[in-house]
Parts: structure tokens; C-alpha cells; sequence
């Protein structure tokens, strides 16, 4: 009676319209785990043909104004920006995260959604010398990717609509394991090489931005930013190591390799990712890539 109609009617008004912009396997992880909860979710990719069911697919290019007319006429609850620049260079950075989300703004500026989320990264975070940062921390970042993805965080705060940046960790995962290719290449990051790195499974990053999405859609209020990392920030020479042992590898036989460039020396806290709910799938690396180097692992699935 009542009580079923009322149900029901609640569970419509949770329901979302999702648009996922650059919709990567992250993105479509998250797409696919909020169609299980009910949203209708739309990902759009520079080839809408690689946008996977069930999602619905729109062919548009952030950096292309034009493109985006694709999206007239439809409105979102929400919309998660998942961009990838093409290659690692601070004007290809520069495109997509300020000229491609500007113009994304732009076009939203008539219809604006809710709330947008954010895929933001840990390298807005200047800290090297292994202490603790979160999301109260000062970002003074010395990378252009740092610098670009901050500019991209404050185009966000001051759109005029309400945006959570999600800043990520390393990601790795299925097709994400650049670390341990390096190893079964015979190369080690240096045993003298003492910094700290922060990673997450991205089944964790999808998981971590269907939540958030969700929570708002429920009503929880969200803060401006998050730090998604999994609870266990640990030397990389460490990480190597544990990594080569669980391969099989000799690590006393590996070229010891000059330290990356990318990732600084921090530690990241994700109290307040926990705190709003989420619970991780992989709590430290060895949990995510004991799964991984098993070839069984889901793929936020």
C-alpha cells in the first residue's frame, strides 16, 4: 500500500542523470556502477564508439567547442569530469584541463547540474619531504601537471556551481602496471631512494567517485575536495621490492634505476574519503596487487 508507493517514489528522487566527461575505464566503472543504483548515466569520449554500453554513448571533444553541441538540449543531475591529456606536456595539460573544461563550463553554464565531480591529482601537493598532507593542506605545486590540475580545481570553485575535486593517488590496476613492467625489465628504483609514494586501485577510484556522486545525490553534503588514496602511503623502494619478491624476481640482480620524477615524497591522509562513507576495496598495495599479479582482479565491476 503507502508504504510501497512511498519506497518507490524515493527511490526515483535518488535516482541521477549522469554526463561523464572523457570517459576513460575510470569514468565508465563509475557510469556503470550508479546504472546499477538506478541513474541513467551518458559518457562522452573524442570517439563516442569507445564509450561502452550500457552507457549511452555522445561524441564530443573538450578542446573543440563546436563538438560539444552534442549536448544540447540534455540536461544532468550531475557531471564527472574524467580527463586524460594525450601525452605528458604541459600544453597538452593546458588544453584539456583549463581551455577543455572552460568550455565545458561554458556549455553547462545554461543548464547547470547539481553538482560536478572532479578527477583531480595528488601532484597539486608541493610537500617533499615525507610529511603528512590532506585536504587542509597549503598546494604550492612546482609541476606543471600540479600547476595545471590546481588552475583546473579553481575554474571549478568559481563556476558558480556547486564542484567536488576528487584528488587522486598512482593509479594502478588492470592495464595500470607501469611499476611492475619496469620491474620484469630488470630495473629498480634505487635502495637509497627513501620517498614515499601514495597509489590507489582503480576500482577504488571508481568505487570512491560512484560514492560521492551517490552521497550528494542522497543529500550528504560534500566538501569542495577529497584525497582518495588507500590507508597505507609506503616507501616505493619498498613497494618494489615487495612487488619483485611476489613476481619472482632476484632483486639483488636488478639495475638500480635514478629516481622517478613524478610523485614528490608525502604522505597522504584519506580520513575524510572514509569519513564521508566509502569504505576501500584494496586499504594498501599489497591487497590491490596480490589480486592484480593473480589475473583475477574485478575492474570496478
Amino acid at each position: 500500500g503507502t508504504s510501497q508507493t512511498w519506497s518507490q517514489s524515493g527511490i526515483a528522487s535518488m535516482s541521477g542523470k549522469l554526463l561523464i566527461v572523457g570517459c576513460g575505464d575510470i569514468g565508465a566503472n563509475t557510469g556503470r556502477m550508479l546504472i546499477r543504483q538506478g541513474w541513467q548515466v551518458y559518457g562522452m569520449r573524442r570517439q563516442g564508439s569507445a564509450v561502452p554500453p550500457p552507457l549511452q554513448a555522445l561524441e564530443g571533444d573538450v578542446t573543440r567547442p563546436a563538438s560539444l553541441d552534442v549536448l544540447a538540449g540534455l540536461e544532468f543531475s550531475h557531471v564527472l569530469v574524467t580527463l586524460t591529456p594525450g601525452d605528458f606536456t604541459e600544453q597538452a595539460y593546458r588544453a584539456v584541463y583549463c581551455q577543455g573544461l572552460a568550455n565545458v563550463l561554458e556549455r553547462l553554464g545554461a543548464q547547470p547540474p547539481a553538482r560536478i565531480v572532479f578527477a583531480s591529482s595528488t601532484s597539486v601537493y608541493h610537500q617533499n619531504d615525507g610529511s603528512w598532507v590532506d585536504e587542509a593542506s597549503p598546494t604550492l605545486p612546482r609541476s606543471f601537471s600540479g600547476q595545471v590540475m590546481l588552475e583546473a580545481e579553481s575554474l571549478l570553485a568559481s563556476s558558480g556551481i556547486a564542484a567536488t575535486s576528487v584528488r587522486f593517488g598512482g593509479i594502478y590496476g588492470p592495464g595500470r602496471t607501469r611499476l611492475i613492467d619496469r620491474l620484469k625489465r630488470g630495473h629498480i628504483v634505487a635502495s637509497d631512494y627513501a620517498a614515499y609514494s601514495n597509489r590507489i586501485h582503480s576500482a577504488d577510484c571508481a568505487g570512491a567517485l560512484a560514492h560521492l556522486l551517490q552521497a550528494d545525490r542522497s543529500g550528504q553534503s560534500l566538501l569542495p575536495c577529497y584525497v582518495a588514496v588507500d590507508g597505507h602511503p609506503a616507501p616505493l623502494r619498498e613497494v618494489c621490492e615487495w612487488l619483485a619478491r611476489a613476481c619472482g624476481l632476484d632483486v639483488t640482480a636488478m639495475s638500480e634505476e635514478p629516481p622517478p620524477l613524478r610523485g614528490g615524497n608525502k604522505r597522504c591522509r584519506n580520513g575524510a574519503l572514509l569519513a564521508s562513507g566509502y569504505r576501500l576495496q584494496y586499504p594498501d598495495y599489497r591487497a590491490g596487487y596480490a589480486e592484480l599479479l593473480a589475473g583475477s582482479g574485478p575492474v570496478g565491476a
